[in-house]
């Protein structure tokens, strides 16, 4: 009976406020050589917080630490995301001989904090399926404010990444190299990005919502032999629908 309780009790807490779910098509480009194609795939959007649980767009997390007032709210919480970065080989003539990279989950600690219209999003994430082996650690300042019917809300972004993850993405082994691709091991890196999100109201609950980022790769991926582009650009476009409890 106690089981049952808390059950219910833990699905009263996921319908209060509100949720807003949607879907759409995500684009993301190549740095690669030889793969000019960009990564095109269905994304859901779902955004839901009610300060024990969180979605916001395709990451999740449970909070275990936090406080909420009228106007501003932290929070630290275990969370997990996709991360898109992949390549196959064989679509490139360039890339025959590397091994292929895949994408991946990553989950870990973040913290987070709002202020009136100021975001402050920091991650520290590894990577559960054994891809690249290692942390990320991301920080994002952000800020929202309306233009007409428009709502907008762009961010910084600045990421470290670990040799393990530049050479796994952007790195060339012994055995992968040839004249015409020499051995590349990068180290650790800083990696800088700009996003905004924008939502458009079509009716009451349904709205337009929007993606656009760029992320200018560090000189260690610029370096790579396999790279041809100094950004990666990324972006999502979606109906959403807010369900209100």
């Amino acid at each position: 009976m106690r089981y049952i309780i808390l059950v219910v009790v833990f699905i009263s807490t996921l319908m209060a406020g509100e949720v807003t779910i949607g879907a759409g098509p995500y684009m993301q480009s190549q740095p690669y050589k030889g793969l000019d194609t960009p990564i095109i795939t269905p994304s859901p959007v779902i955004f839901f917080d009610n300060s024990v649980v969180y979605v916001r767009w395709t990451r999740a997390g449970v909070y275990f630490l936090g406080d909420k007032q009228d106007n501003s709210a932290w929070g630290f919480s275990f969370t997990a995301q996709p991360r898109v970065n992949q390549y196959k080989a064989s679509k490139s003539n360039y890339l025959t001989g590397m091994s292929d990279k895949e994408s991946s989950i990553e989950g870990g600690l973040a913290f987070s904090a709002n202020i009136d219209k100021f975001t402050l999003d920091i991650t520290a994430l590894t990577d559960v399926l054994s891809r690249h082996n290692t942390w990320v650690v991301k920080t994002e300042l952000g800020y929202q404010f309306k233009l007409n019917n428009f709502t907008f809300y762009p961010s910084l972004i600045l990421a470290y990444q670990s040799s393990y993850f530049m050479d796994y993405y952007y790195g060339v082994t012994q055995s992968e190299a040839t004249p015409q691709r020499a051995y590349y091991s990068p180290q650790n890196s800083m990696q800088y990005g700009v996003q905004t999100y924008i939502k458009y109201p079509l009716t009451e609950n349904l709205s337009a919502f929007g993606n656009i980022k760029a992320d200018k790769l560090a000189d260690e991926a610029i370096n790579s032999p396999i790279v041809k582009d100094d950004y990666i650009f990324s972006g999502l476009i979606s109906l959403i629908y807010t369900f209100k409890y």
